[in-house]
């Protein structure tokens, strides 16, 4: 039977110890905050269908080793405000305004996946925001698929914008199913196979809300999971050669993981900018901060000492 408790706890969790929001153009965008706050600032940006607050064991691990770790749910997730059109760039944009309302000066970015990639995308054009760069399983590679082909993309053209306009369109009348915490978390098992139902069920407590028909996720309903709109592996790679602060990659080589970037070692290597450092764990899933919030956690934190 379903539990009536409607709080979970989980090993090392920590709420965020400060949190405030950003506009970005008249979104507001939420953010958390762990450690001092005047300590020097990394910035960390959630994946795909996540939320800051899936940092709340792997950024206490940073805080505690003296950083101000700050991390910002994109348009339509975790508390943010849900928007009327999303999309890749739009999130680049969203990053870049909430980088430059944190500080005036380079400060060390972090992304996971999804966040990782846009980072890279945004750090090609504006470099001076990053002293160093960590990017966890969010490099692309031969095996990242591009979006559609352009073939099937003009055939579905027609298609995609009906659907989306319809969704739009209906926005107001659609809504997450709801569920029990049990329910939900086992509905997000099949995108997160390796991670405990202890960890998605304390997930549900804070990236869900509860009313009287249970807990719905945040995401905004608009939102469904599928491609970053026109897009190819090689103009990622690209952006990556071409970076110039301190730079670690960190890949997991868990190739059957549903939510992975399927990259290898040798398909990033050769895209190394000078200096850069890239790590590949054969044993780990895409979700590594969370699956080995502590070994990930003493990786970064090697990676940045010289910068302290």
């Amino acid at each position: 039977m379903p539990s009536t408790d409607q709080t979970r706890e989980f090993p090392g969790a920590k709420a965020p110890e400060r949190t405030g929001s950003i506009d970005s153009s008249g979104l507001r965008l939420a953010l958390n905050e762990w450690g001092d706050p005047d300590a020097p600032v990394l910035a960390m940006v959630h994946g795909g269908f996540d939320f800051s607050r899936t940092f709340d064991v792997f950024a206490p691990m940073i805080a505690d080793a003296g950083w101000r770790v700050v991390a910002w749910d994109a348009r339509g997730h975790g508390d943010s405000d849900h928007a009327h059109m999303y999309g890749w760039s739009a999130d680049v944009r969203d990053h870049l305004a909430a980088i430059q309302s944190i500080s005036s000066e380079p400060i060390v970015l972090l992304g996971h996946s999804k966040g990782g990639g846009q980072l890279l995308d945004l750090l090609d054009g504006r470099p001076s925001l990053a002293k160093a760069f960590v990017n966890l399983d969010g490099l692309p590679s031969q095996f990242s698929s591009p979006d559609v082909n352009d073939r099937e993309r003009r055939r579905m053209r027609r298609a995609d914008l009906a659907s989306g306009l319809d969704r739009r369109r209906r926005r107001n009348e659609l809504s997450r199913r709801p569920d029990t915490i049990e329910g939900l978390a086992e509905r997000r098992q099949p995108m997160n196979p390796r991670l405990s139902r202890e960890w998605l069920e304390y997930l549900v407590t804070v990236g869900a809300r509860h009313d009287d028909e249970g807990w719905r996720w945040k995401i905004d309903p608009v939102l469904h999971l599928g491609g970053f709109g026109p897009w190819r592996p090689g103009w990622s790679l690209d952006h990556l050669a071409a970076l110039e602060m301190p730079f670690l990659g960190v890949l997991s080589g868990v190739q059957d993981d549903p939510m992975g970037w399927k990259s290898r070692h040798g398909d990033i290597e050769p895209y190394l900018p000078p200096g850069g450092r890239l790590e590949y764990y054969e044993d780990i899933g895409h979700f590594l901060h969370i699956e080995q919030s502590r070994f990930i956690a003493d990786l970064v934190l090697e990676f940045l000492e010289p910068l302290r």
